[in-house]
């Protein structure tokens, strides 16, 4: 059966754009595209040239290979209300191994650049008690889903504030590890972390391998809060 490339590329555009929590009239302005025009790409009307998807895919930050990645989502636009009907309090814990100088906290459901403020403050409380470089990070985003169970990753504001959170982290960590949700969460997250410049290492996989591996690159046996499911 004949597949229309320009639908399949619009719908992945549409996903992709709803699961970060944009509008379109947010993705064409990080894209430097015209509106106008970023509606016709998602209803498939448009034979998109490269230099346009390679500004597309730098807008979603995913590399242009991921564009076409088998890895796919529903088109259901996330960051909605009832995204955030549960106190982030209860959604964001957090844990210090002292001993083994090991940092942990994991995120369930969305977050608001509030909730990365929040964060902040309460993580850079517990470092401000070590010397430069003593911490390493263990950060599980394994359920940063929406309310339809679906995975998400930061929205732009969020990924604004994560920056400047994860710079202001970079004083007191030699290392983060991340346990993300899915390749697109491992993209962004390696864009966040170019422009924060803390060494993080993002991880997407089955859960077992997942999580082996980053005890392995943290050095310890195990972790009283990020386990496997």
């Amino acid at each position: 059966m004949f597949v229309d490339i320009r639908n399949e590329f619009g719908q992945r555009v549409r996903e992709l754009r709803a699961r970060s929590g944009m509008s379109q009239e947010s993705l064409a302005y990080r894209a430097g595209l015209d509106r106008t025009y970023l509606s016709g790409v998602e209803r498939g009307e448009r034979n998109v040239s490269l230099v346009n998807i390679e500004k597309i895919a730098a807008a979603l930050s995913v590399s242009v290979e991921y564009m076409f990645s088998s890895e796919r989502f529903s088109s259901t636009p996330a960051y909605q209300p009832n995204d955030f009907s549960i106190p982030f309090t209860e959604r964001f814990k957090y844990q210090l191994d002292a001993d083994r100088r090991v940092l942990a906290f994991q995120v369930h459901g969305l977050l608001t650049g509030d909730n990365v403020d929040f964060m902040s403050k309460t993580l850079m409380g517990i470092c401000s008690s070590f010397g430069k470089g003593e911490l390493r990070l263990f950060v599980d985003h394994r359920d940063m889903k929406a309310s339809d169970g679906e995975p998400v990753v930061y929205s732009p504001i969020v990924a604004d504030r994560a920056i400047a959170f994860q710079r202001n982290l970079l004083l007191y960590s030699s290392k983060a590890v991340v346990l993300c949700n899915s390749e697109f969460q491992v993209h962004q997250l390696k864009r966040i972390t170019q422009e924060s410049g803390i060494p993080t290492v993002p991880l997407f996989g089955r859960d077992k391998d997942m999580v082996g591996q980053a005890y392995e690159l943290l050095d310890i046996n195990g972790n009283d809060l990020i386990k496997v499911h």
